[in-house]
């Protein structure tokens, strides 16, 4: 039916990867690209072995505009599923509109030099995705993606007016680390130490990074401490249903993590600023045990003697680098996390308001076991519930039920086609009708 190009090789790529290939009859053709190609292959091996698909691959630097177009002229894809990183979005965007190729990603723009996000910045494509006749959809991961399209099915079905909104997103699992965040360190920690955020009578209300929070309980799970977090799909959803009087997003974190972070913090390593640092060159090596040291340098002039281990030091460099990406190298992987995490996620939408002049609350949700998921993909539940939605989209766009020129928030299209497949794809949801929404 089409052919996909999906950018990064991470957590949420290889889940998304897995499900395009368990859906041959919509996904015909597809493509794996990072900037790491080798990481690509593996998957692509991976893919191969488990379902069959002959996966291509390449290698891209997704902040270069000239080698995405490149690669979309060469590969001509119906559809890119960008999965790479926030940072990323409009360079991508911009390659599609000079290539003619269709976009679709799960997180909103953020700037690498600021720890903030807003769809301003892509909404701001709409014209020329318009004029060309593409589509390009935004957030379709779970929050955003889920959530919003969760949303627009209770305004079909069950409200003729949603007047207050609460995203709750639980993750009662445990990976048997001290400290590990559960997707991309660096976008995880820049999003949750930035000020709370919520709309109310037409207005948004800035609150102190985690000053509000409350014990929500979670089906199956119990009672969790829920901290109000600034989240980029109320930003739309309060758009698209004006009579929303209050929309707000939960996320629940233990007291472990949240000691971890305030030291991360206190001590500097949060920063997104760029500090210098004088280290050795990674090339050289030094005398260990009575070896003789090494130096690149030495190789290239066959004249150059031996130098000393008692008076050489190895060369240094002064380099420029960012605090908070040097802590994302040296923390747990994200996508090694799968193996050992058992629990699970619920993830889900709380809403109030009124259907034939009465009062009525309605609770849905997604609960996610990261067992299940690690044994499906090889991933934990957070990459499952953001890749999956990521090829149930792509696959709505492929059948041509999501398809309009533009750029479009999820929750503008049909939920049913997609909620159906929620069902079928391994992410079932659950309703409470009436019931205590304890917000």
């Amino acid at each position: 039916m089409g052919k996909v190009l999906i950018i990064g090789a991470g957590g949420v790529a290889t889940v998304a990867a897995h499900k395009v290939c368990q859906n041959p009859d919509t996904f015909t053709e597809v493509m794996i690209a990072s900037r790491t190609e080798k990481k690509c292959i593996a998957l692509a091996e991976v893919l191969k072995k488990k379902y069959g698909t002959q996966v291509k691959t390449a290698r891209v630097d997704a902040d270069s505009v000239e080698q995405l177009v490149r690669l979309f002229s060469s590969y001509k894809p119906d559809l890119v599923m960008n999965l790479a990183l926030p940072y990323q979005d409009l360079t991508i965007m911009e390659a599609c509109l000079q290539t003619g190729c269709n976009y679709l990603d799960t997180a909103n723009y953020e700037p690498k030099d600021e720890a903030h996000f807003e769809y301003s910045w892509q909404w701001a494509y709409r014209e020329r995705f318009e004029k060309a006749g593409l589509c390009a959809i935004l957030g379709c991961g779970f929050d955003p993606g889920v959530t919003s399209i969760f949303t627009a099915y209770a305004a079909k079905h069950h409200f003729d007016e949603i007047q207050y909104l609460d995203i709750v997103d639980c993750n009662a699992g445990n990976h048997h680390k001290a400290f590990a965040t559960n997707f991309n360190p660096e976008i995880n920690i820049r999003e949750i130490t930035q000020k709370g955020l919520y709309w109310e009578n037409g207005k948004y209300i800035e609150t102190e990074p985690m000053e509000i929070h409350k014990p929500l309980t979670y089906p199956g799970i119990g009672p969790k401490e829920s901290y109000l977090l600034h989240h980029e799909e109320i930003e739309s959803l309060v758009i698209n249903y004006p009579t929303i009087k209050r929309a707000r997003f939960w996320m629940t974190f233990g007291q472990q993590y949240l000691t971890y972070l305030d030291v991360i913090q206190n001590i500097g390593m949060s920063r997104i600023d760029e500090v210098i640092y004088e280290a050795p060159l990674a090339e050289e090596r030094l005398e260990v045990s009575g070896e003789r040291l090494e130096d690149t340098n030495a190789h290239c002039n066959p004249l150059t003697p031996n130098p000393s281990p008692l008076t050489s030091k190895p060369k240094t460099v002064k380099v420029k680098i960012v605090p908070l990406q040097f802590l994302k190298a040296v923390l747990p992987n994200p996508q090694d996390l799968g193996e050992n995490y058992d629990g699970e996620t619920s993830i889900g939408c709380r809403i109030r308001g009124l259907r034939g002049g009465d009062e009525h609350t309605y609770y849905i949700y997604n609960n996610c076991s990261h067992q299940a998921a690690y044994e499906e993909t090889g991933m934990q539940g957070v990459s499952y519930t953001t890749g999956v939605p990521a090829m149930i989209g792509a696959m709505m766009f492929l059948k041509g039920l999501w398809s309009k020129p533009g750029v479009h928030n999820v929750e503008e299209f049909d939920p049913d086609p997609f909620m159906e497949q929620l069902n079928k794809q391994g992410l079932p949801w659950h309703e409470i009708h009436d019931g205590d929404l304890e917000l």
